[in-house]
């Protein structure tokens, strides 16, 4: 029997049965008004079998199972011959005897060329029209519903059909997309980076995931969003590309976050930083310049900070700001190397701001005072006044903040932040963090500017408290040096004092008050007082160090001194000397001997309840004694005997001057900042010998 070729009505009709019927092979079969078979396709051999000579002019029924109830294939057949479009499922024969759940499609169809009806039935394999009939849904519910940005894409890169929510991310219609590339509808993203993400897909087969999206859409044209992004290849039964599967998610608040916890990191780091390198001094300059070096690169590209003018000049705050301000610049980095930082104003220079001048607002309101945007407009105030705006817009600055400099609600002076860097304005949290920086550094500025105060108070309390003028007897030659502590150091409590006695003999004593400050200098002048109204009694040093340790414990704050006492006979050079925890003295004899003197330490005034003794030593004529406080000798890089073999050494040439055996001393055994006070009384005995 002849196959019955298809034509467009057979075509129409195929297209009808099922619009996704062409993802599913699908068998097409024809028969007569009476049920024979008159068309077998290739896709019909391939699903039962038979060739087409084999079931050509056969009823289609004998096609079913053998075993099972043929009842329905043939209803179904009827009903579609009678004019009515029938769906079902039935078990097939294969022709390798096996049976096949099939689902069938059959409408009538008439016949053009011989009149009367032809049937056309579909046939599928059951399980494999459930799959794909089943993952169709899926992807239609998917693409439909999903809040995911989906498009698919062809080969061009051209948009074949987005989904709702793209449509919505976009602010663009389907129709607006479909045609067209991402480079043409979306000018304001980076479209050409993400085409060159998604032309990597399509020509390596591999899925590019977490590509970034940035810019804005007309669905938000006023904001920047982010999204991202994956591109997956679509491919053919052979493995072709036909297309590209894009998703996109907006991340933008995800991103936000991420961002802002970064930012915290990098604050609470910078925070820590400057908790370790703010404040490593009591230098109110060197304080500046560390808040300067922290901020920069991190905060911002150029720092400076200025001082109130009275603060500057060891004045009284609360002065500088009626009318105006005057500040003093103390610091500013990057030192060198930045062109803005050339431009500011030099380190050292006194500034001077009327009344409306962002640096005088800062400080009298107490806030920060923020250019988030600095542009001409921002300058046209000050322009009249001063060149350096223009200049900073000039170099690119772009937006600046002035923070104040507050300690126990006290203005200090202020930092000025600078950014030139293409990364925006300063944010709420970067000024926050500004205002941390300054906090801290005002506190060490102002611990600074306390401890000046102290500092100079009690360097002037010592210096009138040490004699002014020796008038040792006559036999007896002395020289004597009193050298503060740096500047980094507070004041100690040393003394030194010669007392004549009526006799001829003379009272040689030095001492050191444990401790720094106002404190220390006051006991110390107390002690000094008190030594010279014992010594006039002709106690004997060990009674004299009994009473001093009394008047020690009279304090309303007990405190302890090392003291160290001579009572010396020039005529014949005999010599008294008792010790409470002080070094040792040093003897010189005229041949050049050098040696420390063997006298028992004690302990220092205060302890209590051990007794002083006296030795006495027998100098030959014209030796000299040296005393000296622990400054002189002790080192944090050398033990402590080294430094007295050291200090032995240096007397073994005295020479022939005492005021420049003194400076000799001093020059090679204290360093440039001596760590502590230092006092030094040198003595020759019996000078006409």
């Amino acid at each position: 029997m002849e196959q019955v070729p298809f034509d467009e009505m057979t075509t129409g009709a195929a297209r009808d049965a099922g619009g996704w019927l062409g993802a599913l092979p699908v068998a097409v079969v024809a028969t007569g008004a009476d049920g024979a078979i008159v068309r077998w396709d290739h896709a019909a051999e391939d699903l039962l079998g038979y060739t087409p000579h084999e079931v050509l002019g056969r009823h289609i029924s004998d096609l079913l199972h053998p075993g099972a109830d043929r009842s329905l294939g043939r209803s179904l057949w009827e009903g579609a011959a009678t004019g009515r479009g029938v769906m079902g499922m039935v078990t097939a024969w294969h022709r390798e005897g096996r049976p096949l759940d099939l689902e069938i499609w059959a409408c009538p169809v008439p016949a053009r060329h011989r009149g009367g009806t032809t049937v056309l039935v579909f046939a599928a394999e059951a399980e494999a029209a459930r799959r794909i009939r089943g993952s169709s849904v899926v992807w239609d519910g998917l693409f439909s519903r999903s809040p995911v940005g989906i498009a698919v894409l062809d080969t061009q890169l051209r948009f074949l059909r987005v989904n709702p929510a793209l449509e919505a991310m976009n602010g663009l219609s389907q129709a607006a997309h479909i045609g067209r590339r991402l480079v043409e509808i979306l000018p304001d993203v980076n479209a050409a980076d993400m085409e060159r993400a998604m032309r990597r897909a399509l020509d390596e087969g591999r899925p590019v995931v977490d590509s970034r999206r940035t810019g804005r859409t007309p669905a938000d044209p006023d904001h920047d969003h982010v999204w991202s992004g994956s591109y997956v290849r679509l491919e053919d039964a052979d493995g072709r590309p036909i297309g590209l599967a894009a998703t996109l998610i907006d991340i933008t608040a995800q991103q936000q976050a991420q961002l802002e916890a970064e930012a915290g990191r990098r604050h609470l780091a910078l925070v820590n930083e400057a908790t370790l390198k703010i404040g490593t001094s009591l230098d109110l300059e060197r304080t500046a310049q560390e808040l300067a070096d922290v901020a920069v690169p991190e905060l911002a590209d150029v720092v400076t900070v200025d001082v109130l003018e009275s603060l500057a000049a060891g004045g009284e705050l609360g002065a500088g700001l009626v009318g105006g301000a005057t500040l003093r610049r103390v610091a500013k980095a990057p030192l060198t190397g930045s062109s803005v930082t050339a431009v500011l104003a030099p380190l050292g220079r006194t500034l001077v701001f009327p009344a409306n001048a962002p640096y005088t607002r800062a400080l009298g309101e107490r806030r920060p005072f923020v250019v988030g945007e600095f542009d001409e407009e921002s300058i046209a105030p000050a322009a009249g006044h001063s060149s350096a705006p223009a200049e900073l817009l000039g170099l690119g600055v772009h937006s600046f903040m002035m923070t104040p400099l507050l300690a126990r609600g006290v203005v200090l002076g202020l930092a000025t932040f600078y950014r030139t860097r293409a990364v925006g304005p300063f944010t709420k949290g970067e000024i926050d963090l500004a205002g941390d920086l300054a906090a801290r550094a005002a506190v060490c500025v102002d611990n600074a500017r306390l401890y000046r105060r102290e500092h100079d108070t009690a360097a002037v309390l010592q210096r009138s408290m040490l004699p002014q003028h020796i008038t040792p007897p006559p036999g007896i030659e002395v020289a004597h040096r009193y050298l503060p502590a740096s500047d980094v150091n507070e004041v100690g409590g040393d003394w030194y004092d010669v007392i004549a006695l009526e006799d001829g003999r003379a009272v040689l004593v030095i001492g050191d008050v444990m401790g720094h400050g106002t404190a220390a200098a006051a006991v110390m002048g107390r002690l000094s007082a008190t030594v010279r109204a014992l010594a006039r009694l002709d106690l004997s040093p060990e009674d004299m160090l009994y009473q001093l340790e009394a008047a020690l414990h009279d304090l309303a704050e007990p405190m302890l001194a090392t003291f160290l006492c001579i009572v010396v006979d020039p005529a014949t050079g005999r010599c008294r000397i008792t010790r409470a925890g002080h070094p040792p003295p040093v003897a010189v004899s005229p041949d050049g001997v050098v040696r420390l003197l063997d006298v028992p330490p004690g302990l220092p005034l205060g302890v209590g309840g051990i007794p002083f003794t006296t030795t006495e030593v027998t100098l030959p004529l014209g030796s000299l004694l040296v005393l000296y406080t622990d400054g002189l000798v002790e080192s944090r890089s050398s033990d402590i005997d080294a430094r007295l073999t050291e200090l032995t050494d240096l007397l073994a040439d005295p020479g022939p001057s005492l005021p420049a055996l003194c400076d000799r001393l001093l020059t090679h055994l204290v360093p440039a900042s001596a760590d502590d006070d230092i006092a030094l009384l040198v003595a020759r005995v019996n000078t006409a010998a």
